[in-house]
């Protein structure tokens, strides 16, 4: 979850022109750990595919267009996981990686 809320941070400040107080108003997160995110110290270690960091552009904008309630950015930021994990690039990059378990409960599994 770090990476993909790092990602997202970087799409939203650098793609879309928001402040780090307006990601960490709508990432529900203090601005410090936003900073931290975009940083570069928190949640950089992780190289995602095009395809994936696609996906968490689109869902950047989402985020800043839709006015989701916290359980839909929830949903959302599993729904990234979730991508992740299909993909295969958690296991060839990380293959003593566990399925997440938020993702788990969220989706009811």
């Amino acid at each position: 979850m770090p990476a993909i809320r790092a990602e997202l941070s970087r799409a939203m400040i650098f793609e879309h022109g928001c402040t780090q107080q307006d990601v960490a108003d709508i990432l529900e997160l203090s601005r410090a750990a936003v900073s931290q995110y975009v940083s570069e110290k928190r949640g950089a270690e992780v190289d995602f595919s095009e395809e994936t960091q696609n996906e968490i552009r689109k869902f950047a904008s989402v985020l800043l267009n839709d006015g989701l309630s916290s359980q839909e950015k929830v949903k959302g930021m599993c729904s990234i996981c979730c991508f992740v994990q299909k993909s295969g690039w958690l296991y060839r990059n990380a293959p003593e990686a566990k399925a997440c378990i938020i993702c788990k409960d969220m989706n009811g599994k």
